[in-house]
């Protein structure tokens, strides 16, 4: 691998997850709950990123130092629990790819006032040509990359014309007036959850970044993604505070959207459009790769057609979505199948860390263990509300 590639590579996993987390479904969580709780959101948003911190660093450390995908180090912990790990991974993957399917469909109903349907398609052959490529991995970190700098400058233009307190968003991020903890917990399953969490650190293996030599890029990697994502997440509250703040009201059918209208008009929805596009089709990209790179390991057939598999798992998605449209009751399923899926997932990482067996000579460290089994009993105790 060339110089250039290793960097690439480093900067395309860490936008890989961050793309991956700034779905459709990102938009319109932050912009619902800055309606509801004002300034004191930012709270909300910075406690967010801490546990996003707790988990990602967590995951990305144990799984690239021991240079095997998250499925493997599970079935080496306890035959069978990998399995059962892909299974989940795989199930929500699917379920929330149909949902990111209709996002970028109906970006490209807003920019191009052309069928949602269509514009999924079309979507969906944008996301497969990427993986028809002999360089798939450079083609898919450069994608990851421009999508998501583009989405940074856009809504940074947004937020300047929305004009919003920015001292005190500031100041009520760091002493709020109310705390909102589903809001919390539902931003970090948002942010973290299924499987994004392993997006960014499985493109750091397959780019044959790994062990304990490689260390310190695999920091550098987990921290630009995380940073990218809180920038994005902070930039669309402010955009939405300042809209709220103003006196416009949020429309209950398309919050982001509306967001973006008060602030900017017409440019502004079309901006929307851009926006939601390119969130949308990242995820798509995102939840494609990573879930098929949770079974790829399981056969040679599988790594073999790995990229015709990850084909197919667009395909089928797209197919769904415009045969049935977003199923409801599968996807609220799915939803809180997949607040299990980061506490369990987490839960196997932090059992790997302490074994010698798997990770040689590398000491994890006890801080970030304790904070991560913080998380854990967290995010388990909100599943299992929701689920009763």
């Amino acid at each position: 691998m060339t110089k250039n590639n290793y960097k690439g590579a480093i900067t395309g996993a860490a936008f890989l997850m961050a793309t991956s987390a700034i779905g459709p479904g990102f938009l319109t969580q932050t912009t619902v709950f800055t309606g509801q709780l004002l300034a004191s959101f930012g709270f909300v948003i910075l406690l967010s990123i801490l546990l996003d911190i707790a988990t990602q660093l967590n995951i990305w450390r144990v799984v690239a130092v021991s240079n095997k995908r998250a499925q493997d180090l599970a079935n080496d912990l306890a035959p069978g629990l990998g399995y059962l790990l892909a299974f989940l991974i795989v199930i929500g993957g699917l379920a929330f790819n149909i949902g990111n399917v209709a996002g970028a469909g109906l970006g490209f109903e807003v920019l191009f006032g052309i069928d949602v349907k269509t514009g999924a398609v079309i979507s969906a052959i944008i996301a497969i040509g990427i993986f028809l490529s002999k360089e798939a991995g450079k083609v898919m970190d450069n994608f990851a990359k421009i999508l998501g700098f583009a989405m940074i400058v856009l809504i940074l233009y947004v937020v300047f014309v929305a004009k919003p307190p920015v001292l005190d968003a500031i100041h009520h991020t760091i002493i709020p007036q109310k705390f909102d903890a589903l809001a919390t917990i539902t931003l970090v399953g948002g942010t973290v959850g299924g499987y994004i969490t392993f997006a960014g650190v499985h493109r750091l293996i397959d780019a044959g970044i790994g062990g304990q030599e490689n260390l310190p890029q695999i920091n550098k990697s987990a921290s630009t993604g995380i940073l990218v994502t809180a920038i994005v997440r902070y930039l669309l509250f402010l955009a939405s505070l300042g809209v709220v703040v103003a006196g416009f009201s949020l429309s209950k059918d398309n919050p982001a959207a509306s967001v973006f209208q008060q602030a900017a008009g017409n440019i502004g929805y079309k901006i929307f459009g851009i926006v939601i596009w390119c969130a949308a089709i990242t995820s798509v990209v995102g939840a494609a790769y990573t879930s098929v790179s949770f079974f790829r390991t399981f056969h040679p057939v599988f790594e073999k057609f790995h990229q015709q598999i990850i084909i197919g798992f667009i395909v089928f998605s797209t197919i769904v979505f415009v045969v049935i449209g977003k199923p409801v009751a599968v996807l609220v399923w799915v939803g809180t199948l997949n607040g299990f899926i980061l506490p369990v997932g987490l839960a196997i990482i932090l059992l790997v860390s302490r074994q010698t067996r798997l990770m040689g000579t590398y000491k994890h460290s006890i801080f970030l263990q304790f904070i991560g089994w913080i998380v854990v009993v967290a995010m388990l105790g909100m599943a299992i509300k929701s689920f009763i």
